[in-house]
């Protein structure tokens, strides 16, 4: 008997449900809304700075899945560590008090963690490459 999937990623453990899995959380850690006025995205990592250690902790537990997937993909070792040392990293900054959210803005672990994620798997997995970039209005 087959699972239904109604939900709005894939649940696979194929190289491209992981793809799709983790762009997913990385957009909703890093680029959820849109700052107006300064045209600059910003997630989940920066507004649970709002909520002092308790937020710090859920938004290093989300960048630790990223981390986690990547170790399911066959990761070296060396490229996990430095996946985890960006989400340390990343927490540590979030962890001053009252202006922890600034350099939180500026460095995204998440997206570094996921151009990572993205290079291993178009150099193993090349079938998951997928074609990026915005479409241009034909004048």
């Amino acid at each position: 008997m087959a699972i239904p999937n109604n939900l709005p990623f894939p649940i696979g453990t194929d190289p491209q449900s992981v793809r799709q899995r983790v762009e997913a959380m990385e957009k909703l850690l890093e680029r959820l809304v849109v700052i107006p006025g300064i045209n600059r995205p910003v997630g989940l990592d920066v507004i649970l700075d709002v909520v002092p250690v308790v937020g710090d902790i859920a938004a290093a537990a989300l960048g630790a899945y990223i981390v986690w997937e990547g170790r399911n993909l066959g990761m070296s070792k060396w490229q996990l560590s430095r996946m985890a040392g960006n989400v340390g990293f990343d927490w540590l900054l979030g962890l001053i008090p009252f202006v922890g959210a600034i350099p939180d803005f500026f460095f995204r672990s998440n997206t570094r963690n996921l151009r990572m994620i993205r290079r291993h798997l178009d150099k193993h997995h090349p079938g998951t490459r997928m074609i990026e970039g915005e479409a241009q209005r034909v004048k």
